[in-house]
């Protein structure tokens, strides 16, 4: 579909936020609310008010500007019914399987727990775009913190069967250190190598490096490459399943400088 403005801006120390505004209906969706201040700040520059809000998960990063938005603009907020204890002002719960409708535009929710356990992805298919949270970053995935890394690797496959061309939108400017760690485990991807230098390139120009794209994540995100020769090789897990080759580089990448 047309007439859907995707504002994308940095707030805290290295979030994401994402606003969605509808140009013929003025609904404007932020997704997850990491920054009240801010948000409401990058609204009033563009004369847009807030009427949803969509929360991938419970951590204070993502919801702590819930209330004072919902006090400001009446929004609704919806998240996921597995967090829904956790999520201030929650007024709809969601989860995997789950499809709804905004401003005419079908969202599917994906059940993604890793991260935390209840972490819910919101995908809009019209739009060619994946609202992934912290589970899903470019070049990386999020911490497992309370699920299982079991867990987590089935919710990033997820994300390796949505079309090539699906932007991927996610919650952190986590892209350089990510890239630092897919060459350490796969230096002869060449398409890394190009995606790491632009991505050194764009920071330095103070810019952000998402969204990025689905194909551009299964060529160079070491975490949907489970089964690359290159990689096993260098963990020496030749002959390991996809599932342990991922445990073993969430491993590593939490304990890589």
């Amino acid at each position: 579909m047309t007439d859907l403005t995707f504002h994308q801006f940095m707030c805290r120390s290295d979030n994401y936020g994402l606003l969605l505004h509808d140009d013929k209906s003025g609904a404007t969706a932020a997704i997850d609310a990491p920054d009240a201040a801010e948000i409401e700040r990058q609204l009033d520059a563009r004369g847009w008010k807030l009427t949803h809000i969509l929360t991938t998960h419970h951590h204070g990063d993502h919801v702590e500007g819930n209330i004072a938005l919902q006090k400001r603009y009446g929004c609704s907020i919806t998240g996921p019914r597995g967090e829904a204890s956790k999520i201030p002002g929650i007024d709809r719960k969601v989860a995997g399987g789950d499809r709804f409708i905004w401003e005419g535009r079908e969202v599917t929710v994906l059940d993604c727990p890793g991260h935390t356990l209840g972490h819910v992805t919101y995908y809009m298919p019209s739009e060619e775009a994946v609202f992934a949270g912290d589970t899903l970053f470019s070049l990386g995935c999020g911490r497992v913190f309370e699920g299982t890394v079991e867990q987590m690797h089935q919710s990033v496959r997820q994300f390796g069967a949505l079309p090539p061309a699906t932007r991927l939108y996610c919650g952190h400017e986590y892209t350089q250190s990510n890239a630092r760690f897919a060459l350490a485990v796969e230096p002869g991807n060449i398409v890394l190598a190009q995606r790491a230098a632009e991505v050194d390139r764009l920071r330095a120009e103070g810019k952000m490096t998402c969204p990025s794209t689905i194909s551009a994540e299964l060529a160079a995100n070491p975490f949907l490459r489970t089964g690359s020769p290159e990689i096993r090789k260098m963990l020496g897990m030749e002959d390991e399943t996809d599932a342990r080759v991922f445990a073993e580089l969430r491993d590593r990448k939490n304990s890589f400088k």
